[in-house]
């Protein structure tokens, strides 16, 4: 099955789902934070099929999350090491483990507990914001729209009501220049009026299907 491409969409969600949203790549990422650092390590570990994982690796390393480094010259073999771009997953990481542990452990407990080295105690990940240090909780932001996002997207997000104006000091979307036709058509789904919502009033769009992943 295609596997359809995020890696040009005016969105980051959109763009680090098509980089780390297969069913491996995030795995092999715990792996590597656990202390995972050689092929045989990660496939021991993991489960996973060689040719699988030289793919997830060689994709991690040509990305920068990762760097391939030789600890053996005869025969050649490497390590595989995070990079300060991998390094930088990691809250991602936990995020994704403080929601499981929520939603999703059993009777038991949680399987695995993080303590924090700093200062000795159990822990668990929360998002807060970075200027007030509250919670980020969904009810209390909103979306504007970004420099990054192209002004026609823009310009519909604003319309239906998706997307805030991020500083009413700056020209009205109205008066930014418009685009050459068709630059508008990667990443439609911005545009779309079944995804008219914001993050404190939202609604599950009736006809936009998921995406597909293949198990790469």
């Amino acid at each position: 099955m295609k596997r359809t491409p995020f890696g040009t969409w005016p969105c980051s969600i959109a763009r680090a789902v098509d980089l780390l949203g297969d069913w491996w790549t995030p795995l092999v990422l715990r792996e590597a934070v656990f202390g995972s650092r050689r092929f045989e390590e990660f496939q021991r570990n993991l489960g996973i099929g060689r040719n699988v994982l030289a793919q997830r690796l060689n994709r991690l390393v040509d990305e920068g999350l990762m760097d391939r480094v030789p600890y053996q010259g005869r025969p050649l073999r490497h390590e595989y090491i995070l990079t300060p771009k991998g390094r930088d997953f990691f809250p991602v990481l936990t995020a994704i483990l403080a929601w499981g542990d929520t939603w999703l452990a059993d009777e038991e407990g949680v399987p695995v507990v993080l303590r924090h080295r700093t200062c000795g105690r159990e822990t668990r990940a929360e998002v807060v914001c970075a200027e007030c240090g509250d919670p980020l909780r969904m009810e209390d932001v909103e979306t504007l729209a970004g420099p990054g996002l192209p002004a026609p997207l823009a310009r519909a997000a604003v319309a239906a009501g998706r997307f805030g104006v991020r500083d009413l000091r700056e020209p009205p979307l109205s008066d930014l220049p418009e685009e050459p036709d068709g630059a508008a058509s990667e990443g439609a789904t911005f545009q779309s009026a079944a995804s008219k919502r914001t993050f404190s009033d939202r609604t599950a769009p009736e006809d936009t299907a998921a995406p597909e992943f293949d198990d790469r």
